[in-house]
């Protein structure tokens, strides 16, 4: 006999329908009813049933006299209330979680906060005695560290002029023009690839490896970094970790909207 479905597990169909017209403006924030047609595959009919419905609801709204929608104040009042109630952390953890599960390494996320970056979230690694040991909430200067290099190298043109220019640089910072020149080579390089690696900048027996995260807004979030003692990471191991890295980020950023688009961003 089957058996019967339980609560949790059952679902209306009209609503995931509603959904998949509101997830159509990740991709665009200006929609015709042809465009939501060719994303979700819906008849003329039904698109303009759900539409009127989510219109009604304040979902979306009248975006130009021609019939464009665009989302509504609902859905920001909504996404005001998750972030004062649980922000980032809630999705990052578990990503962070699952990143220690298949590496064994330590896990990190860090966020740039004037001239210095913080570990916003952090899961220590789960199979090994030695590890490279920072606390969440622990801040450190922006020019050593794959963390931190990454978080410059998809910084604006102005944030980093501003940053390079600053009285207040930590003592790894460029100094000379030849030394800044090659540092912005470097970040050219991160941005190409789309990772950055260190070995030994921040502590001598440190290897970090970090992948970027992004948001609706093509933004770089944060840093997502594996770190741990650099005789842990053979060229296998990291590009396991790398692996691994860039799917979490990937994981991430579709979660908080990104389109696959990367601003473009250019040295100083």
């Amino acid at each position: 006999m089957k058996s019967p479905t339980k609560q949790a597990d059952r679902h209306v169909d009209a609503v995931l329908a509603a959904m998949a017209v509101l997830d159509c403006f990740l991709t665009n924030p200006l929609l015709g009813v042809k465009e939501i047609m060719d994303l979700t595959g819906f008849t003329r009919n039904r698109v303009m049933r759900l539409t009127g419905t989510l219109l009604q609801h304040g979902s979306l709204m009248i975006a130009d006299p021609k019939g464009g929608f665009a989302v509504g104040p609902k859905c920001l009042a909504l996404g005001k209330v998750f972030e004062r109630s649980q922000g980032l952390l809630v999705i990052l953890k578990p990503v962070l979680k699952q990143l220690v599960l298949v590496t064994g390494e330590s896990t990190s996320f860090y966020v740039r906060e004037g001239l210095e970056r913080y570990a916003l979230a952090r899961e220590e690694g789960s199979s090994h005695n030695i590890r490279y040991s920072i606390r969440e909430g622990q801040r450190v200067g922006l020019f050593a560290g794959s963390a931190s290099k990454l978080i410059l190298a998809y910084s604006s043109p102005e944030v980093l002029s501003t940053i390079l220019n600053s009285s207040n640089l930590d003592a790894q910072a460029p100094k000379s023009l030849a030394e800044r020149n090659e540092f912005l080579k470097k970040l050219e390089e991160i941005r190409q690839q789309g990772y950055a690696i260190s070995v030994g900048e921040r502590d001598p027996d440190a290897f970090g490896i970090s992948v970027p995260v992004f948001d609706s807004e093509n933004d770089l979030v944060g840093a997502l970094c594996i770190g741990g003692p650099v005789s842990r990471f053979t060229d296998e191991n990291s590009q396991h970790c790398l692996r691994h890295l860039q799917d979490g980020a990937k994981k991430l950023s579709g979660q908080l909207g990104w389109n696959g688009l990367i601003k473009h961003v250019s040295g100083t």
